[in-house]
């Protein structure tokens, strides 16, 4: 078991290394696994350690907190922390530079749902090559509209080619919380499986391609990547995210979330895309 943290930080993120080829990445910041620059700083050790490693062929994404995967970002974290962090070797932001890496890397990712994906979450569900997800357990949102922002990881860049334009529309416009049979029918996600069966299914399924050839995977990936949108998208994205956050809009609704319980575990939380629709505006 590895930590991907410095000495001071409290890890968020635990890697397991199932084997030389399958790592398993497990988000672990409770109460609600929120994302603050901490994680975002590992996140960047993860794909730094993903791109140097030459035998690792797939990891898998999953949470060690009970009903959430990946939440929204921190809010009560310094704006600034984030934003004066250096860009990635893309070029990009440290959270759209991951993102973008991972999807780019010669290792197969696969995101194991069960529980909220909320915003980042969703985005990292965006980002990875496969997403299953939990029938009974899994929520996945991009709620930012409905507080007055934009999403900063990409969706409005990815979401359109996953499920068509009209369909991302509905995703973002309505800040809805999306079921994990939504999410399926929509191709949102590969597919929802009974909570009894995804941890079984998900191990044998990466255990599988951890047994194949590293440069088949990596050259598969690389041709059916040419269908990606280009990572000027959501470097645009993020920029538009962090302007948003200082208008009165989303400052406003933001504030009037958090007097409802936002960013505590409670009904606000669970039920994010109903609370999203009663701020007075």
């Amino acid at each position: 078991m590895t930590t991907l943290n410095t000495p001071t930080k409290p890890a968020q993120i635990r890697l397991a290394r199932r084997s030389p080829a399958y790592w398993r990445v497990t988000i672990d910041n409770p109460p609600i696994n929120v994302m603050g620059p901490e994680m975002v700083r590992q996140f960047q050790e993860l794909i730094d350690a993903l791109e140097a490693d030459e035998d690792v062929r797939v990891v898998v994404f999953d949470s060690a907190v009970d009903d959430y995967f990946l939440n929204h970002s921190d809010f009560i974290a310094k704006l600034g922390d984030l934003t004066s962090m250096p860009a990635g070797p893309t070029g990009l932001p440290p959270w759209p530079d991951f993102l973008v890496r991972l999807t780019r890397s010669p290792v197969a990712s696969i995101a194991l749902i069960r529980g909220r994906a909320t915003g980042n979450g969703s985005e990292l569900t965006l980002a990875c090559d496969m997403s299953f997800a939990s029938r009974e357990k899994t929520i996945i949102s991009q709620w930012e509209v409905g507080v007055g922002m934009v999403a900063g990881g990409g969706p409005m860049a990815r979401l359109p080619q996953l499920i068509g334009r009209n369909r991302a529309l509905e995703v973002l416009l309505s800040s809805e919380d999306i079921s994990g049979d939504q999410a399926e029918a929509y191709g949102y996600v590969n597919r929802v499986l009974p909570d009894a069966d995804l941890d079984a299914f998900v191990e044998a399924l990466a255990t599988r391609i951890a047994g194949f050839d590293k440069w088949a995977i990596a050259n598969t990936k690389r041709l059916v990547n040419t269908s990606l949108p280009p990572d000027v998208e959501l470097g645009a994205g993020w920029d538009a995210c962090i302007a948003s956050l200082g208008r009165p809009a989303a400052q406003n609704g933001i504030k009037a979330l958090m007097e409802r319980g936002f960013h505590k575990p409670g009904d606000a939380e669970n039920r994010l895309g109903y609370y999203l629709g009663q701020i007075e505006r």
